[in-house]
């Protein structure tokens, strides 16, 4: 359990890099040539991709390729909903709610093995 919650940790904060990389632009750099845009976020992608790859290394020494995937949508759910909310100024919408449901039932189906032991 230990290992998962080190890789869980480790992917938030990639996950915190990757969604500025991939959308802090679109608030802080719109005025600015699409070019310089994406060199900056190739440089914040670097830092995520420093973090991601030894996460997803030491994830999966203990689970396979398919709870990895899904526990990193979960992740970036859980970064991206107060990202758009917090710093995009986006609104509350119910679709964020539908949204995690959905990555809960998958959670659910992938995990069922270690959640029911069967």
């Amino acid at each position: 359990m230990r290992t998962i919650i080190i890789s869980a940790i480790l992917l938030c904060c990639s996950n915190i890099f990757m969604t500025f990389a991939w959308y802090g632009h679109l608030k802080n750099l719109s005025a600015k040539p699409w070019i310089i845009a994406a060199l900056v976020s190739w440089g914040i992608a670097l830092f995520e991709y420093l973090i991601q790859v030894p996460a997803n290394r030491i994830g999966f020494q203990v689970m396979n390729l398919g709870q990895l995937k899904i526990l990193q949508e979960v992740i970036t759910l859980l970064v991206f909903v107060p990202f758009s909310i917090l710093f995009m100024k986006e609104e509350i919408r119910l679709d964020f709610l539908w949204a995690g449901l959905c990555i809960l039932g998958a959670v659910f189906f992938i995990f069922k093995q270690r959640i029911l032991g069967v």
